[in-house]
């Protein structure tokens, strides 16, 4: 039968919070406030979408589709560069990789970054610690030279991790947390706020396309975005909080007054609570998997997945569907707050506008 994913865990690679909790509470958005106010028309005129698609100093660079479980991008650090493999993360802040003096057993089946052997290497010393949904690391932060492609960051802060928990297996060596600098380490600048201040580009703004199963063909974009990445016009909705990649959903199936939801490249599937993950299948006809897992997995016939309704996620006003040949998981996340992950950005191109504090989203090719 065609599995439905229902583990109830934390998301593989959403960062939390670094070294606190993550209280949620409903609040009025952005796009509320300016409503009632009548200012909503002005502000989309006004933050129109004006990024030039020939802009010479747009950036991509390609990520590998590994397994539908993560999109991983090389970069290099260091002089002679040391190349690693890392995940490209909305959902965090920092950049680090293993340090050689790491010695636990994650470390050892990753790449190890050796600043002895880098001229261009400096040891601030601050302490690093970054907490993620599925583990933790600790270690210390250095500076050095960070390359993704052409795109060079000079005096990059990033960890390098002594002790890693959670990563055993992981088929990336580090991450690279793209989320707002108000979430990075003490001390950290985060990669993407660096090359904006060292001119690499000329409008603040990254963005995914995210490849369905071929291993090939995923990229990340700096400083512009490629109209032949998606179909149609970019829709762009406000930021609700200038911490994470955190907007509003107008409704859903499962939430009809309305929920936040993270748009999270480091995320693999769809994440929600229990009961609302629940309500789905219920109205999906899934039944119970008496498994390994039995009481966390859901299935539906193969042969009925073709005629199951999409799940429809509205934001702003717009639908956007996700087929349901597609797999969700529940968390124990806040019980009105949706993580879109992987699932849902390889249906949909995403930018992430860190001017205006926006999230475009248009059909993926």
């Amino acid at each position: 039968p065609f599995m439905l994913g229902l583990i109830v865990s934390s998301p593989l690679f959403l960062v939390v919070i670094l070294g606190e909790s993550l209280p949620l509470r409903k609040m009025k958005t952005l796009r509320e406030t300016l409503r009632e106010k009548t200012l909503l028309n002005n502000f989309l005129e006004e933050h129109a979408y004006r990024l030039s698609n020939s802009d010479s100093k747009t950036a991509t660079h390609p990520l590998r589709n590994y397994l539908d479980n993560c999109y991983m991008g090389n970069i290099t650090i260091g002089t002679p560069p040391q190349e690693f493999r890392v995940i490209f993360d909305a959902g965090s802040a920092d950049l680090w990789v293993p340090s050689i003096s790491c010695v636990n057993e994650a470390c050892r089946t990753h790449i190890s970054f050796n600043y002895q052997n880098s001229s261009t290497f400096e040891k601030p010393g601050q302490p690093i610690t970054v907490y993620y949904g599925s583990g933790i690391i600790q270690g210390f932060l250095g500076s050095d030279t960070v390359r993704i492609g052409n795109l060079g960051s000079l005096k990059q802060s990033f960890g390098l991790s002594e002790v890693e928990y959670g990563f055993d297996g992981a088929p990336f060596d580090g991450v690279l947390g793209l989320a707002f600098p108000s979430i990075s380490s003490k001390g950290a600048i985060p990669v993407f706020d660096n090359l904006w201040s060292q001119g690499a580009f000329s409008e603040p703004v990254f963005a995914f396309y995210l490849s369905k199963s071929k291993p090939e063909g995923s990229v990340v974009m700096f400083g512009g975005v490629d109209r032949r990445f998606y179909k149609g016009e970019l829709n762009w909705v406000p930021v609700s909080q200038p911490r994470h990649w955190l907007i509003s959903m107008n409704h859903i199936v499962a939430c009809s007054h309305g929920c936040q939801a993270f748009v999270d490249t480091g995320t693999s599937l769809i994440y929600s609570s229990t009961d609302l993950v629940t309500n789905i299948n219920k109205l999906l006809n899934a039944r119970l998997e008496d498994s390994e897992v039995k009481g966390h997995e859901y299935a539906v016939s193969c042969d009925a997945v073709k005629t199951l309704p999409p799940v429809i996620f509205n934001i702003s006003g717009i639908d956007y569907p996700v087929p349901p040949s597609k797999s969700v998981r529940r968390t124990r996340s806040s019980p009105e707050t949706w993580i879109l992950g992987d699932v849902f950005l390889r249906q949909y191109f995403s930018v992430f506008d860190r001017r205006n504090d926006r999230i475009g989203l248009a059909p993926a090719v």
